[in-house]
């Protein structure tokens, strides 16, 4: 490798990434998680008979591209077998597209694949659940009968619904209000999947929790009616109703989305009413066409924000005088999100104005601590040098600077929000992970090297010193932190490495050394890094057999922040993020977002510029006079 062919390359992605400009100053790259929520869209389009033939061939026609050999669907690659839930759902949407029947010898494997693990009632996820039981397939567990009286409950009483996270309130409100009615949507035209049901129940064997226990004990005695239901299902329809975005999504998540018409439709709510047609409209707004391929995909959101941001940030770095066009369009369309609206956040975040960024480019209601970074580090040069703009990015920082949370971490979404009581309450997988919003480590870092490598933030030593201690009172024993939004330890080890760092930590410090000699040990045979989505699950790093570009990146950011000089490794890692930047293979494709443990995970097409420039860049902007 030599410093002109990694400027070569810094030159052909920038070059890529301005041809790839929208007009209005975006990136939009496709964010793939999976097609949990294609068998959403397709249960709903088949259960509410919305007419949409050419989408659910295309939605139906890239889940049976991504089925196994052995009939099964996998969360992600290397997943050791295939998954009972992804099954379910692939084998399931297949049959409700109506392009597909059970004796076509794809879904028969898929039948045999899914009686061989047990059958529908060994299904553990609680959106398989629920996508089951809505559609009459099930009965709806008693996990999920919670008392819908949950919703009138006062915000100071010791559990109530804004102990969840604002995610998981808009999920599990709808579910509430169809389990509560044993709501079954077009049931007597569907496919009948009770046969799968070994021994003749329709009841899920998996169906946990306390609350669950203390429902069924409560349902064999002679409780009256309650009084308050009536209200309380009037409570969750307002609740919903107040969240829907302009573009008619339910906080712009369609799973969500898709449930709120499910339990609208309980409700009593016409097929034909504006709310529910706006919500089909805002659904079908995050679907990602691939002409080419001929298939759809329901994204889990529209992730144009954070990659316009994070692009941005990666221009930046590149330093190159034909990309200043390019960065002040993409200033331009970013500061025109920035959010001026009230959401749930203001709860536990009182007397601070709106001024966050959210995750979508949609999104009104629902900032985010890491876009919000993201985005003021993209477009502070541009608001220099506007007195109004300026105004508005000190109300952004404002805004993510008292999002920081009591322990000195900061959360994604808002504070506060880490109930141990609901977490072991409520059925969602990975409950912590997706019920809760705590702080994380990854969240933290990327905000406390956005505070410290911001010209003229000094003023918030303290706000950085509390998360320092923080985050090396997170260091697990053999030097690693795990991350929660991308995989894993490398991800969460990278970037608090370089917090840590631009903290004012010194390189010798016992927890940097430590973190950096693991970095380095867990290097792939071909000189880069590759962690498995697995990591997620197991609570250690599950090494892949080979390197991403998106986590050679990762790593070799911190490794460049940590060392005045390329050691060899770095080298290494250098010419192996190269060399994948030109092999379109699995590693490129590899999931390294962070959704739901153990279910969800997520690729962000935007990743193979993003991190990999960032770290070519950063390389030789540190090193390109040794």
């Amino acid at each position: 490798m030599t410093l002109r062919n990694m400027r070569q390359e810094i030159g052909r992605l920038a070059g890529e990434l301005i041809a790839l400009q929208a007009d209005d100053g975006s990136w939009r790259f496709c964010l793939d998680s999976g097609i949990s929520g294609d068998a959403f869209l397709i249960a709903l389009l088949r259960a509410q008979k919305w007419e949409e033939p050419q989408l659910m061939r295309a939605l139906a026609a890239r889940i049976a591209a991504r089925q196994e050999a052995d009939g099964s669907w996998k969360r992600y690659p290397d997943e050791p077998v295939g998954n009972l839930e992804a099954t379910v759902e692939g084998y399931y949407a297949l049959l409700l597209s109506g392009l597909h029947h059970e004796r076509e010898e794809r879904l028969a494997r898929a039948r045999a694949f899914i009686i061989g693990k047990g059958g529908l009632g060994q299904v553990r996820s609680m959106l398989t659940q629920v996508l089951l039981a809505a559609t009459g397939q099930a009965e709806w567990p008693g996990s999920l009968r919670l008392p819908i009286e949950i919703l009138l409950a006062p915000v100071w009483f010791p559990a109530n619904l804004f102990d969840l996270s604002g995610h998981a309130r808009v999920h599990l409100v709808p579910i509430m209000m169809m389990a509560s009615r044993q709501y079954a949507a077009g049931s007597s035209d569907l496919p009948d999947l009770s046969s799968l049901f070994l021994g003749g129940s329709r009841k899920f064997e998996h169906d946990g929790g306390w609350l669950a226990r203390l429902m069924k004990l409560l349902s064999h005695l002679p409780l009256p009616a309650s009084p308050l239901q009536g209200a309380s299902m009037r409570k969750a329809e307002t609740f919903l109703l107040e969240r829907i975005e302009p573009d008619g999504t339910l906080l712009t998540f369609p799973t969500a989305t898709i449930l709120m018409m499910f339990a609208l439709e309980a409700q009593g709510y016409d097929r034909e009413s504006e709310v529910m047609k706006r919500a089909l409209a805002g659904v079908k707004s995050v679907v990602w066409h691939d002409e080419p391929a001929g298939e759809a995909h329901l994204q889990l959101a529209t992730s144009t924000l954070w990659d316009t941001a994070q692009l941005a940030v990666a221009l930046q770095e590149a330093r190159l005088p034909e990309a200043r066009p390019a960065l002040e369009r993409a200033a331009g369309y970013i500061l025109e999100r920035q959010q001026s609206s009230y959401g749930d956040w203001k709860l536990r975040n009182p007397g601070v104005k709106p001024g966050g960024f959210g995750f979508s480019d949609v999104n009104t209601l629902y900032p985010d601590t890491d876009d919000t970074a993201a985005a003021l580090r993209a477009v502070r040069a541009s608001a220099n040098r506007d007195l109004a703009q300026r105004a508005r990015w000190q109300d952004g920082l404002r805004w993510l600077i008292t999002m920081q949370n009591d322990d000195g971490g900061w959360p994604a979404f808002e504070r506060g929000v880490d109930h141990p009581l609901i977490a072991s309450a409520i059925p969602f997988e990975g409950s912590k992970s997706i019920v809760l919003d705590p702080s994380e480590p990854d969240l933290t870092a990327r905000v406390v090297v956005f505070l410290c490598r911001t010209p003229g933030l000094t003023g918030n030593r303290e706000a950085v010193q509390r998360a320092v201690d923080w985050l090396l009172g997170m260091q697990k024993p053999d030097g690693s932190w795990k991350g929660r939004w991308g995989i894993c330890f490398v991800h969460g080890t990278a970037a608090v490495i370089q917090a840590l760092l631009a903290a004012g930590v010194p390189a010798d410090h016992q927890a940097v050394r430590l973190a950096l000699r693991w970095l380095l040990d867990v290097r792939s045979g071909d000189g880069g890094w590759g962690e498995s989505c697995a990591s997620d699950e197991a609570g250690r790093h599950v090494a892949l057999r080979a390197s991403t570009p998106t986590q050679t990146a990762w790593a070799l950011e911190a490794l460049i922040e940590a060392y005045d000089r390329p050691i060899p490794e770095i080298d290494a890692g250098i010419e192996c993020l190269i060399r994948l930047l030109h092999e379109n293979d699995w590693r490129a494709s590899y999931p390294t977002g962070g959704g739901l443990p153990g279910s969800l995970y997520l690729r962000y097409h935007s990743d193979r510029y993003s991190w990999p420039l960032l770290a070519l860049a950063k390389y030789r902007n540190k090193y390109g006079d040794v």
